[in-house]
């Protein structure tokens, strides 16, 4: 688990942790070495928080977890993708505030 308190999946765990899951789930393509993705912590941490009965976060490291990556053609960090039973249903690129990410997610969650 990261130090914001977002669980981080890698590619061995991906399927049964994203994949798997009964609840929706935001993943966070992320990277240690993005600015952006850094800012979003503390917005991923309080939306766990506050959604964490009706919406999965975890984050997963682009550099470490290249198969996942690659799987989902994710470009850019930080990618957010909603999945829901095993298949992604959104995506969004860049750094946003909480409440424009919960506006964006209020359709798939």
């Amino acid at each position: 688990m990261k130090s914001n308190g977002v669980p981080e999946v890698t590619d061995a765990g991906f399927a049964g942790e994203v994949l798997g899951s009964e609840l929706p789930v935001l993943v966070e393509f992320t990277a240690d070495w993005c600015p952006p993705c850094r800012q979003m912590a503390p917005v991923l941490s309080a939306l766990a928080a506050e959604e964490g009965d009706r919406l999965r976060v975890v984050q997963l490291n682009v550099d470490r977890n290249p198969a996942t990556t690659n799987a989902y053609k994710v470009l850019s960090m930080p990618t957010f993708m909603v999945f829901r039973d095993g298949e992604p249903v959104k995506s969004m690129v860049g750094s946003r505030p909480k409440r424009r990410l919960l506006e964006e997610l209020s359709d798939v969650i």
